[in-house]
């Protein structure tokens, strides 16, 4: 199964020749045989994108910023899960992340802090030191298509590149069903 099995309606492009459709550090860290797509803003969130382009909800992810506190630490993460899921973020991440509770951050400080936009975040070129929770059925997918950083596009990359990317690790962390 190739990226175009998640892409729906939207048309494959090689980042390196639409620079414009993603943020400097997404483009810089993005895995080898990434593709771009360009797509309306409007249409950015997953059920909007489903219905507008026909992408199979089972073959997208999303992305979302949590952090918790252990003895005074601050512990941020992304975790990235397929969008049939939920993160499950007061059970199995508030677990990987060792803290007492674990919480959504903020909408304008996942902005400020990621450097991307809200409703396109993702795990590619997140700041250093960052850990990226990724949910094994994210990882065990062939291709997913992703956030790029900004609501005018999506990334479609393979499930074991994102388990690849600095700061992954792979684990049980969404609620099924």
């Amino acid at each position: 199964m190739g990226p175009r099995s998640v892409a729906g309606a939207l048309e494959l492009l090689a980042p390196a020749e639409h620079p414009g459709l993603l943020p400097p550090a997404v483009a810089a860290a993005l895995p080898e045989g990434a593709r771009v797509c360009a797509i309306e803003e409007d249409v950015a969130d997953t059920a909007a994108l489903v219905e507008a382009a026909g992408v199979p909800l089972e073959g997208s992810a999303n992305c979302v910023l949590v952090s918790g506190r252990r003895g005074g630490e601050e512990r941020v993460a992304a975790c990235v899960v397929l969008a049939t899921t939920r993160a499950d973020v007061n059970g199995a991440v508030k677990r990987a992340l060792d803290v007492r509770k674990a919480s959504f951050l903020p909408q304008e400080r996942a902005v400020a802090e990621s450097g991307m936009e809200f409703g396109g975040i993702t795990p590619v070129g997140l700041p250093g030191g960052w850990r990226v929770l990724v949910d094994r059925a994210v990882a065990e997918s062939p291709w997913v298509l992703i956030g790029s950083g900004v609501r005018r596009s999506k990334l479609v990359v393979r499930g074991a590149d994102v388990a690849s990317l600095p700061g992954a690790q792979v684990a049980d962390i969404a609620l099924r069903g």
